[in-house]
């Protein structure tokens, strides 16, 4: 859920160069992923509860924040959902053009809405399955361009490769770095259906933070040593630079391997953010229906075709606008979390917390301090942007001010409340 591979890293090294880059995929797992990793070891352990960090937010915040919680995650997840399939129909059309054509690359990605939709209607286990060994098919030719980049040392000073459209500058590259190392918190949202998961949540956060940021760092140093200019480097140029550096059939691999990570990317993530609406009407939030399981293999199906639905007409924004709203949206959402985190440890001392965030109080409040301020470069690039004729910036703070008025339409409809979080009873809903 957090990393499909080192595919979607090429606008990083284009708008950054090669060592500022590298540099960029050293701190961003610092500053913006491992603070998150362990707020998140420590929430997931203390309440593993069906909904995640929307169930986290309204246990230390109440019903308005948790509803805004799950509101920006879902709007969040409308534009970063569209994410893979553009990189689907992005490396795809590498290899055949042909689909580049008219509408046959929309065609394409809305193929891949609905069968991932119907492989998570499927079940949990078909998709954790699935994303395991994607990962592994998918990393083998990276790791192949690693071992063969050395005998091509400085050879590819004067490479020709195909003219490149970027305008991608440094605050854009750092954007592309942490939507690369975001989504840490998705997983918490199926933490019921995780063996042991005050065990296994904060190895799996630790553990995946050091193997992310190695499988981006070290292609991208490895590429360096061939001397190709950071001008050829735009998104799906990775299939160019294999084929330069192994031959066509290294540049058919990672063209493969591309429409692999962009596949299993969104499967995994269809089954993560299909759990908030499912959460959300089981806590009366949402109608009833969203909270339908199919009979056989208990997934919220109802909840999954709604969201594809809505995914769906995103596919046409373009990658680095869909980036630049999604980190708006889920930075926001984040900044909640270790909002949540905070007042958690000042009104319930005594939760059990299997991982804690060392450090005490004050390690819990200093833990989010670098994650917010890195938000700061996603309100910069978002005035630049244009959706519907506005900047990403106004266009996300409307999509926000949407989540108030849906809470208070909502708590209109349903004067009576909501249900009571979990393991909170005896509070007002």
């Amino acid at each position: 859920m957090v990393s499909g591979g080192t595919y979607g890293t090429e606008e990083i090294v284009h708008g950054a160069g090669y060592g500022r880059a590298i540099l960029i995929l050293l701190l961003t797992p610092i500053l913006w992923s491992l603070p998150t990793a362990f707020m998140i070891g420590e929430l997931s352990s203390a309440l593993p509860f069906e909904g995640g960090y929307y169930a986290w937010v309204r246990r230390a915040m109440g019903n308005f924040w948790g509803f805004q919680e799950a509101w920006l995650s879902l709007a969040a997840s409308i534009f970063d959902m569209a994410i893979y399939p553009t990189l689907f129909v992005a490396y795809l059309t590498r290899m055949f053009p042909w689909f580049n054509e008219g509408h046959r690359g929309l065609m394409v990605g809305l193929a891949v809405v609905g069968s991932c939709a119907i492989l998570n209607i499927a079940g949990v286990k078909v998709v954790s399955t699935t994303s395991l060994w994607l990962f592994f098919a998918l990393s083998a030719p990276f790791a192949l361009m690693v071992v063969l980049a050395p005998f091509k040392y400085g050879a590819l000073f004067h490479a020709v490769t195909t003219p490149s459209t970027s305008k991608m500058d440094i605050v854009g590259g750092l954007l592309i770095a942490m939507w690369n190392f975001m989504g840490w918190d998705n997983a918490s949202t199926i933490a019921t259906e995780v063996e042991r998961p005050q065990r296994t949540y904060p190895r799996a956060m630790l553990a995946a933070v050091a193997i992310v940021g190695l499988s981006y760092i070290l292609p991208v140093a490895a590429v360096w040593m061939t001397g190709l200019p950071t001008s050829a480097w735009e998104t799906g140029s990775w299939a160019d630079i294999a084929g330069l550096i192994g031959g066509p059939l290294l540049r058919v691999g990672l063209v493969l391997g591309g429409v692999i990570s962009a596949f299993g990317m969104f499967n995994a993530l269809v089954m993560s953010y299909s759990r908030l609406p499912l959460a959300m009407a089981q806590d009366g939030m949402l109608p009833a229906v969203f909270a339908k399981l199919h009979p056989k293999t208990r997934a919220p199906w109802v909840a999954i075709l709604v969201c594809a639905i809505f995914w769906a007409p995103c596919l046409l924004l373009g990658f680095e606008r869909l980036i630049t709203i999604d980190i708006l949206l889920y930075g926001t959402s984040l900044a909640l979390e270790f909002v949540a985190l905070v007042v958690l440890r000042i009104r319930e001392p005594e939760l059990p917390r299997p991982f804690r965030v060392p450090g005490g109080l004050l390690g819990a409040i200093a833990v989010g301090i670098p994650p917010v301020l890195l938000l700061g470069f996603s309100i910069v690039r978002s005035e630049s942007e244009q959706v519907l004729g506005m900047s990403s910036l106004a266009f996300g703070l409307l999509l926000m001010a949407a989540g108030v008025v849906a809470y208070f339409l909502n708590h209109a409809v349903k004067p009576a409340g909501w249900a009571v979080p979990p393991q909170k009873a005896g509070t007002v809903a």
